[in-house]
């Protein structure tokens, strides 16, 4: 019987399957640390080419840059200063469906109409937000980390200086700030209003669910902070001893 001519479409599909799960998919944890982070460094550089090479849509370029830098830079500040918290979830890129689905949702708008120069405006409070972020991350070291901590390590220490004397959640603020300019940047209005309204009832419940344990952890010391540094996010006032 003569071969038939799908035969060899088939070796390659099954060919390029193979590849797909032995290498692309496999479980190491060293392989995907270096996937996540090379897929962040092409996002960077296409960023940046976007940015220099293609004037029409170079705000988009800034965009997809400082997207990416965000998320590597929490992996990497969080292996300098709290290295014991390390994991794959320290990107971020794994937050929540909700994060994804906003994430696409400000695509598809930028895609849909034209942009100007108030791009610049997000681009200066995505470089501020990332700014304060990182440094809250630095000051807090090896207290600081990406998930509500329910019980006190014997190291976890209340930090109040340095950008915390200014807020006491400044890593929020930062995180607020930055999401807010990544969609002033695309010019999205409608996703403006959006990513506003979810980030700052996502970071209410946070922090109220946060300084139940932190007034745990600290008792009156935190109850003194409290009362001299407010949250630094607009009308929120974190746990109030009420529930």
């Amino acid at each position: 019987m003569a071969p038939s001519m799908a035969e060899p479409d088939n070796i390659i599909w099954c060919g390029l399957s193979y590849v797909l799960v032995k290498y692309i998919f496999r479980d190491d944890p060293s392989y995907q640390n270096a996937l996540r982070a090379g897929f962040l460094g092409c996002a960077f550089s296409l960023g940046l080419i976007i940015s220099f090479l293609m004037p029409t849509i170079s705000h988009f370029g800034w965009y997809l840059t400082a997207l990416s830098f965000f998320h590597w830079s929490e992996y990497y500040t969080t292996a300098v200063t709290n290295p014991k918290s390390l994991s794959l979830e320290s990107y971020l890129l794994d937050h929540s469906k909700e994060y994804k689905l906003a994430a696409m949702a400000s695509w598809l708008e930028f895609s849909l109409k034209h942009h100007n120069y108030i791009s610049r405006v997000g681009l200066f409070l995505v470089i501020i937000g990332e700014v304060v972020r990182k440094l809250s991350m630095i000051t807090a070291s090896t207290n600081f980390n990406h998930y509500v901590q329910y019980q006190k390590q014997k190291d976890h220490q209340l930090v109040t200086s340095g950008i915390y004397s200014l807020c006491r959640h400044p890593s929020y603020v930062g995180w607020f700030t930055w999401s807010i300019g990544t969609q002033i940047i695309l010019c999205n209005p409608l996703c403006l209003v959006g990513y506003t309204a979810v980030s700052w009832k996502f970071f209410k419940q946070r922090i109220y669910e946060e300084e139940i344990y932190l007034l745990n952890f600290f008792g009156e010391d935190y109850v003194e902070y409290k009362k001299k540094v407010g949250t630094g996010l607009p009308f929120i006032k974190g746990f109030d001893g009420t529930f």
